[in-house]
């Protein structure tokens, strides 16, 4: 039976069997992941998973079960088991489907399947592993060991219906590869790493260009000592950019929100950025990581310019918490097959700005670039910020030396608001990017 097939079937037993509405996700994929370390094959896996997710609404109350078991007795056993278990779980008025007039109605093509992905056999993904980690360990005498390299493919469909009618089927298929080498220098090791990712197999960095891109991260952390605890302007390069935007985007999620637990919380339509800043979400870019169609509980999708220079424009809302929040949802509901639905970004980035970062770093008379960050100490309800960090020392607009064993501390509601600087080196690597900021002032404790 295909998969869409599943979905419509477990929606009509659960109706069948008492639900008022229901909605099935269904999943199948694919994947093969291959590492090595030194040369030798560490790792060689090969996955295959159908599962199906059914959620029932009895009343006001709400029961999720899924199974991998998709014979027609499994579905039928599903959706009552889903039925009596609801009728055992309490009400909640705010539980249910999104209104059907926030339906997706048609199905966009956006160019998210590779064929060539699927053609893809060990002893290829192998060799390209191979050829990263080889490129790393060629590239200086100082790096002389390494963690190993990792190629991952992955194939896969998801099917969605509820009983508003809707059914709707996409698929996609992502590739990557990553290398982390190992670098001594004077009795001193330091790691980086870097990697590749697209749902595109041409679309990957070569291998070697992979491999000697982590070798250069790594080498120039060679020497780090601690920086100086001051306060100064923070470069963040745009991986660890990325991480702000990670942040900003749970904090403007629906859960987030009906829970109070968000230092945004009222602030729609009002700064909460510096005017450099224009945030984006589009789940509808062509070969995106993170674009779909239509979102977990098949509401249309849209692009959305969620801060725009600098102002809140939107939360990101799932049905149920649009409906906490006295709001429409906005198309953000993502979802496991055995979870209920809950928002989150897609395709999130802060749009490219003016300057190189070149100009952003020689604009910085005495501060830190950030190219590493450690732990998790950001507190999302009050917009504190402190992360253990590494890097290399600005002096007089010149990158000095490598840093590390730092913290960096502020709040995210200051950090936001003293992004002055946003540079012009925006690339989608991944479902949340970002190019180089320049954050004017925040704490670096060092020595």
């Amino acid at each position: 039976m295909e998969i869409l097939d599943v979905a419509r079937e477990l929606v009509a037993r659960a109706v069948a069997a008492g639900a008022r509405a229901a909605d099935a996700a269904v999943a199948e994929s694919e994947g093969l992941g291959v590492g090595v370390r030194l040369g030798e094959v560490e790792k060689l896996k090969r996955a295959r998973q159908r599962r199906a997710g059914l959620r029932v609404f009895v009343g006001d109350s709400t029961a999720i079960v899924s199974t991998a078991d998709l014979t027609p007795d499994a579905l039928a056993a599903v959706a009552t088991d889903a039925c009596t278990l609801a009728r055992a779980t309490a009400p909640d008025p705010h539980a249910g489907l999104p209104d059907a007039a926030d339906l997706a109605r048609d199905t966009p093509e956006l160019d998210l399947w590779d064929p060539s992905v699927e053609g893809v056999e060990p002893e290829t993904a192998i060799d390209w592993a191979r050829a990263a980690e080889r490129a790393a360990l060629d590239a200086g005498p100082e790096i002389t060991n390494s963690e190993g390299a990792e190629v991952g493919t992955d194939t896969g469909s998801v099917a969605y219906a509820s009983s508003l009618g809707f059914a709707g089927t996409y698929r996609g298929t992502h590739a990557s590869l990553w290398v982390v080498p190992v670098a001594m220098r004077d009795g001193g090791m330091q790691r980086d790493s870097w990697y590749t990712s697209n749902r595109k197999l041409a679309a990957l960095d070569a291998p070697d260009a992979v491999g000697r891109e982590a070798a250069r991260r790594t080498l120039r952390r060679l020497g780090a000592r601690r920086a100086p605890t001051c306060e100064c302007p923070v470069v963040y390069e745009p991986e660890t950019a990325a991480s702000i935007l990670r942040h900003l985007a749970g904090a403007i999620a629906g859960g987030s929100l009906y829970r109070r637990m968000s230092f945004l919380l009222g602030l729609l339509g009002e700064p909460i950025a510096s005017a450099a800043v224009t945030i984006v979400d589009d789940p509808l870019r062509p070969g995106g990581p993170a674009s779909r169609p239509f979102d977990g509980e098949g509401v249309t999708q849209a692009r959305r310019t969620v801060v725009d220079r600098g102002v809140l424009a939107t939360y990101l809302l799932d049905s149920y918490s649009a409906r906490r929040l006295g709001l429409r949802p906005t198309g953000h509901a993502s979802r496991s097959v055995g979870d209920a639905p809950g928002a989150g970004p897609t395709n999130f980035y802060l749009e490219a700005g003016p300057h190189t970062p070149a100009e952003i770093i020689a604009s910085v008379p005495r501060g830190l670039y950030v190219t590493e960050l450690i732990g998790f100490g950001v507190n999302l309800t009050t917009g504190d910020y402190s992360r253990g960090a590494a890097g290399l020392w600005i002096e007089n607009g010149e990158l000095a030396y490598p840093v590390e064993e730092i913290t960096i501390a502020g709040n995210l509601r200051d950090m936001l608001r003293n992004v002055t600087m946003v540079g012009d080196d925006l690339e989608f690597r991944g479902a949340i990017t970002s190019p180089t900021i320049k954050i004017e002032r925040m704490t670096v404790a060092g020595t």
